[in-house]
């Protein structure tokens, strides 16, 4: 079981990285060039982040099927949103959140079969 958690950290870590690479576009474009401090620190960031989650993620599979775990990757669908709503205040349409369930309810489906 505590390896499906560290699979669900991984998707965590991975959304997050997808924020940060986010903002360090916003701030490369506010900055104007590409050798501003804060948006490659920002960018460093996310990119260490990556490379520690790739890491987990290897250790994950050493110990679980892909085909088994893979579909918890598919929740990044899900937190990816949520995050760009709450930090870049991103809107979306009624139909993207039923798709979003429907995402939901397949991680479920096929997590328990």
């Amino acid at each position: 079981m505590s390896t499906y958690f560290i699979a669900f950290i991984c998707v965590c870590g991975l959304a997050l990285g997808q924020v940060l690479f986010k903002l360090s576009a916003n701030l490369f474009n506010s900055a104007g060039t590409v050798f501003a401090f804060k948006p490659l620190c920002t960018l460093f960031s996310a990119t260490l982040l990556y490379g520690v989650m790739t890491l987990a993620w290897i250790w994950v599979l050493q110990r679980i099927e892909l085909g088994k775990v893979y579909p918890i990757m598919a929740l990044a669908f899900v937190i990816v949103p949520v995050m760009s709503y709450f930090f870049f205040g991103e809107k979306f349409a009624f139909t993207y959140y039923l798709g979003v369930f429907f995402i939901v309810v397949g991680v479920a489906l096929a997590s328990f079969s």
